[in-house]
């Protein structure tokens, strides 16, 4: 697949150029905008990351975030109200909107064009978030939010599509921050001296080293039913997210055994998926059995609510939250902080 590669990479270097150039214009705004993304296909942690940007910039001010609301099937510029479903709004989104519920969540497939929409729609915005948005030149961010995995960083990685890389890996350059995501809970100060060594951050970037920490789980449509996993579970994990192996090996020390319908990320659970769900439930031999699911996935699941109601499966959800490393959160939140305070328009 190289030579389609090579390829692939000579159409990214032309487009870049083009910007680098002027030839094609990037669009500033009189707002402060903070990208999240990665350099790879899926699967870096963005969600959790845009989320853990959203919980501590929401209580000091008017927060928006905008999305392509990727696979969704609506079209052009929605402001996401938490009663959308994930077809008209897409998974994150909707995910974004309906656990906080204050801040404005757009979609829109041309981001340039819905900022002002945004700014028209709620005048008193003081901060965009941009999902996912890091080869959207379209758009100058004041802030660049890299994320890469601990486990394939992008500097082992390889371009599109021999490897996940959507560009060169010198495009890290444009970063102003760069998050090593999903590291191990616990983690040593050779392995972060490692990374350092191996990704060689610029001097006008900042690195930091990300985990998920998981919380009680909580039935899908009752979040007030929650409770602990525990090593005499049995679970029946559907999910369709772009990488599981994270999930996975957290499951596997919490519970007794875990079986797994896996399918795209983004993918729309069909009726015969769900009676799959059904029937697998209905086979596990087991007196202590849960049927789990990511916050993303559960925004998809959530469209068969008869189905799962009328046939009482206990479809449960695992939340997710994002931890800093090496007592650095403190000081990731300071760099955000800093630049909010230092906007200029």
């Amino acid at each position: 697949m190289s030579p389609i590669s090579l390829l692939y990479g000579f159409g990214i270097l032309i487009r870049n150029f083009f910007y680098r150039t002027g030839l094609l214009k990037s669009a500033k705004f009189d707002i402060p905008i903070i990208s999240v993304g990665n350099l790879t296909v899926g699967g870096a942690g963005k969600t959790p990351h845009v989320e853990y940007l959203i919980s501590f910039l929401k209580d000091y001010l008017n927060v928006g975030t905008l999305s392509r609301g990727y696979n969704r099937k609506s079209k052009g510029f929605i402001l996401v109200n938490p009663n959308h479903n994930a077809e008209i709004a897409g998974d994150e989104p909707l995910q974004f909107k309906q656990k906080y519920p204050e801040v404005t969540v757009a979609v829109a497939e041309i981001r340039s064009l819905a900022i002002p929409q945004m700014i028209m729609a709620k005048a008193d915005l003081q901060v965009i978030l941009l999902d996912d948005a890091f080869q959207h030149l379209a758009v100058e961010p004041g802030l660049n939010i890299l994320l890469t995995e601990y486990d394939r960083p992008f500097t082992k990685d390889f371009l599109l599509p021999s490897g996940r890389l959507r560009e060169w890996r010198s495009a890290y350059k444009r970063a102003d921050i760069i998050v090593i995501s999903k590291c191990p809970p616990q983690m040593e100060e050779e392995d972060k001296a490692a990374i350092l060594q191996e990704i060689r951050p610029f001097s006008h970037q900042q690195l930091f080293f990300s985990y998920y920490a998981y919380f009680p789980i909580y039935n899908l449509f009752d979040r007030n039913q929650r409770f602990s996993l525990h090593k005499d579970m049995d679970v029946l994990l559907i999910c369709a997210i772009a990488n599981t192996e994270y999930l996975l090996q957290y499951l596997h020390e919490e519970v007794n055994t875990v079986f797994m319908l896996e399918y795209p990320d983004h993918h729309y659970f069909s009726k015969g998926d769900i009676g799959k769900l059904g029937n697998a439930f209905k086979n596990m031999e087991s007196k202590t059995k849960v049927i789990l699911t990511t916050e993303k996935d559960a925004t998809r699941l959530a469209l068969h609510r008869k189905f799962l109601a009328e046939n009482q499966l206990p479809v449960f959800v695992l939340p997710v939250e994002v931890k800093i490393h090496f007592d650095q959160e403190e000081t990731f939140k300071k760099s955000v902080s800093d630049f909010l305070l230092n906007f200029k328009t």
